[in-house]
C-alpha cells in the first residue's frame, strides 16, 4: 500500500509539472510588478550615482593644494543642491518636453504624472536623470579650482543644470533630432561627460591658469607649490566614483522587470568595471614607460578616463574589448594632460581629458561593438554637442568675466580661497 500512494504522489507530481512549466516559461511578471522592479533600479541606481558627489567632492579636495580644500567642499554641496532645484524647475521639461525629432522642450516645472502603464515612477525617473544633470556640472568645479569666485560658479552652476545641459539631453534621451539621427550614446560619454567637459574647457580658458603655474618660458612650474593636499583622498574619491558609476551605467538600462533586463545589468557591470581596470593599468603602463615613473595620479584619472569611454556602450562589448576600450580612455587621460599643459591650460583636477577627451572616443568608438551605429552619426552627435556647449558656454563665462568678474584678485589668490571665499580654513597650520 505505502509504495502505491508513494507512486501516485510521485505521477501527480510529475503531471503537475508538465502541466506547469510551460505556463511558468510563457509568463511574464505582472505590469505592476514590473512597474516595482523599474522603479526600484531607477532608485537603487540613483542613490548610487549620488553617492558620486561626494567621490567628486574627495577627488577635488585632494587634489587641491591644502589652502582651497573647504571651498571646494562648499562648491559640491552647492552645485548638487543647485542643480536639484533647477532641474525640477525645468531642467526635466527642457529635456523631455521636447517634440519629436526637435530641439527644445518647455520651461515648466517638473510634475508627478504616475501610472502602472509608464513603465515606472515618474518620480524615480526624475530622480535619476537629476544625478545625472548633477554629475555634469560636478565636472566643472575641480578644472577651475583655486581661484575661481564662489558664487560666479554657482550661477554658472544654476545656468549649465537648468538650461544648457537639458537641451543637450534632449537631442538624444528626450527623442530630439540627434535620437532621430540614428545617435547612440548608451548613459552619457559625451552628453554627461563631454558636456561637463567642454563647458569646463570654456571657462578656464577665459579664466587663465593658477598664479605661478607655468613659468616665463611656458614651462609647468616645479610640482611642489602646486602638490596635491592629499593623495589617499583622491583615491578614496576614484573608488566612490568607480561604485556610483556601475549605478550609472547599470541604471542607465531603464528597466528590471524582465529577465534579459536583468541579465543585461550584470553585463554592464562586468564591463564597467573591467573598463575601469583597463584605463588604470593602461595609464600605470603609460607613464612608467614614457615618463620613467609610475604615476599615481595618471593611475587614478585613468580609472575615470576608462569609465567615461565606456559610457557610450556598456552592454554590448565582450569584456576584453571593455578592456581595451577603457585603456585607451587611460593613455588619452595621460597625453590629453599632457597636451593640455603644453597650451598653459591649468586643469586642477585632469577633468577635461578624463570626462571631454575620453568621452569623445567613447562615443566613436560605440561603432566597434554596436552594428546599428553609424560613425559617421556618432560624430555628427560629438561635434554638435561638444562645440554647441563650449560656444554658448564661453559666451556666458565671458559676460560674467566682463561684469562682475569670475577670478579672484592675486592677494586672495595668494592668501587661499579658503580664507577669501569661505573664511574656514580646511587643515589647519601648526607653529
Amino acid at each position: 500500500m505505502f509504495k502505491f500512494i508513494k507512486k501516485l504522489s510521485i505521477l501527480t507530481v510529475g503531471l503537475s509539472l508538465w502541466f506547469i512549466m510551460p505556463a511558468a516559461a510563457e509568463t511574464t511578471v505582472s505590469a505592476e510588478v514590473g512597474f516595482i522592479f523599474n522603479t526600484f533600479l531607477f532608485l537603487v541606481c540613483g542613490f548610487l550615482v549620488m553617492f558620486m558627489a561626494a567621490g567628486f567632492a574627495m577627488l577635488e579636495a585632494g587634489m587641491v593644494t591644502s589652502k582651497s580644500v573647504s571651498v571646494i567642499c562648499a562648491k559640491n554641496i552647492g552645485l548638487f543642491s543647485i542643480a536639484g532645484i533647477m532641474f525640477w524647475l525645468f531642467g526635466y521639461n527642457l529635456a523631455y518636453g521636447i517634440p519629436e525629432g526637435g530641439y527644445i522642450g518647455k520651461f515648466l516645472p517638473w510634475s508627478d504624472a504616475s501610472s502602472v502603464d509608464t513603465g515606472y515612477s515618474d518620480g524615480s525617473d526624475w530622480y535619476f536623470q537629476m544625478v545625472f544633470c548633477a554629475t555634469t556640472v560636478s565636472i566643472v568645479s575641480g578644472t577651475m579650482a583655486e581661484r575661481i569666485k564662489l558664487w560666479p560658479f554657482f550661477l554658472f552652476a544654476a545656468i549649465l543644470s537648468g538650461i544648457i545641459y537639458p537641451i543637450v539631453m534632449g537631442w538624444q534621451w528626450g527623442g530630439g533630432w540627434l535620437a532621430s539621427a540614428g545617435f547612440s550614446d548608451f548613459a552619457g560619454s559625451t552628453l554627461v561627460h563631454s558636456t561637463g567637459g567642454a563647458a569646463a574647457l570654456a571657462g578656464v580658458m577665459l579664466l587663465g591658469p593658477r598664479l605661478g603655474r607655468f613659468t616665463k618660458s611656458g614651462e609647468a612650474a616645479p610640482i611642489k607649490p602646486f602638490a596635491a593636499s592629499s593623495i589617499p583622498l583622491v583615491t578614496i574619491g576614484i573608488f566612490i566614483l568607480w561604485l556610483g558609476w556601475f549605478g550609472f551605467n547599470g541604471g542607465s538600462q531603464l528597466a528590471m522587470g524582465t529577465a534579459d533586463d536583468a541579465i543585461a545589468v550584470s553585463t554592464i557591470f562586468i564591463n564597467t568595471f573591467l573598463a575601469g581596470a583597463g584605463g588604470v593599468m593602461a595609464a600605470a603602463t603609460v607613464t612608467r614607460i614614457h615618463f620613467g615613473k609610475t604615476d599615481v595620479i595618471q593611475m587614478l584619472n585613468g580609472c575615470i578616463g576608462g569609465l567615461v569611454a565606456i559610457t557610450a556602450e556598456p552592454l554590448m562589448p565582450s569584456p576584453l574589448s571593455a578592456i581595451l576600450i577603457g585603456a585607451v580612455g587611460g593613455v588619452i587621460v595621460v597625453y590629453g594632460t599632457k597636451f593640455l599643459l603644453s597650451l598653459k591650460i591649468d586643469d586642477v583636477v585632469g577633468a577635461i581629458p578624463a570626462h571631454l577627451f575620453a568621452g569623445i572616443w567613447g562615443t566613436l568608438a560605440v561603432p566597434l561593438t554596436n552594428p546599428d551605429t553609424s560613425f559617421m552619426t556618432q560624430l555628427l552627435g560629438v561635434i554638435s554637442i561638444n562645440i554647441s556647449v563650449f560656444i554658448v558656454s564661453f559666451i556666458i563665462w565671458s559676460i560674467m568675466k566682463n561684469t562682475f568678474g569670475i577670478r579672484l584678485s592675486k592677494d586672495g589668490e595668494s592668501k587661499g580661497t579658503d580664507v577669501t571665499e569661505t573664511g574656514v580654513i580646511a587643515y589647519a597650520i601648526r607653529d
